[in-house]
C-alpha cells in the first residue's frame, strides 16, 4: 500500500497553518519545512503531529514514505482530493515508478473563487528531484486526479 507525506513549507504562518493541516488526514505523515518562523507556527505544527525540519532543498528532505504531496501553507485540500488520495493508497489508482499526479487549483480573491483550469503537479515519488523553489515542476504527463487544492489569499 503506497504511503504519502504531506510536505508544507512555512514561515510565520501561525494564522493559516491550522486550516491547511486539518485537511491532511489522508496523509501518513506531515513534514513541515520551517524557514525561521518567529511566531507560533512550530507550536501549531506540533499540535497536529507534524515533524519539523529546518529549511532544506526539497530533494534532500527526510521523507519516510513513498510519495510526497506538496502544498503551500496557505493551501488546503478538498474532501474530493482526500478521497483521491485514499484511492491511491488503496491501490485503486496505480502508483508506480516516476509517475506524477496533478490537481486543479482554486484560488480565492476579493470577488470569490477562481476555478482552476490548469493542473498542477503536486504528488510525486519520494526522492523527486525536479523542483521549482518549493513545489514540483509541472509535468505534462502528470495524471489528473479528482479533487482540488484551495489557495486562500486572505488570512
Amino acid at each position: 500500500m503506497p504511503t504519502i507525506t504531506a510536505l508544507v513549507h512555512t514561515e510565520n504562518d501561525a494564522r493559516r497553518l491550522g486550516r491547511c493541516l486539518e485537511t491532511l488526514y489522508a496523509c501518513d505523515e506531515i513534514l513541515i519545512v520551517d524557514h525561521n518562523s518567529s511566531d507560533d507556527t512550530i507550536r501549531i505544527a506540533r499540535q497536529y503531529g507534524a515533524r519539523i525540519v529546518s529549511a532544506a532543498a526539497p530533494h534532500a528532505l527526510p521523507v519516510r514514505t513513498q510519495w510526497v504531496l506538496s502544498l503551500a501553507s496557505r493551501e488546503s485540500i478538498t474532501e474530493g482530493l482526500a478521497a483521491s488520495l485514499y484511492e491511491c493508497k488503496s491501490g485503486s489508482v496505480p502508483m508506480k515508478g516516476n509517475e506524477t499526479f496533478s490537481f486543479l487549483l482554486r484560488e480565492e480573491n476579493a470577488a470569490g473563487w477562481i476555478e482552476g483550469t490548469t493542473a498542477q503537479t503536486r504528488l510525486v515519488p519520494a526522492g523527486w528531484n525536479h523542483w521549482h523553489q518549493r513545489l514540483p515542476i509541472n509535468q505534462e504527463s502528470s495524471h489528473l486526479l479528482q479533487g482540488d487544492i484551495l489557495r486562500f489569499t486572505f488570512p
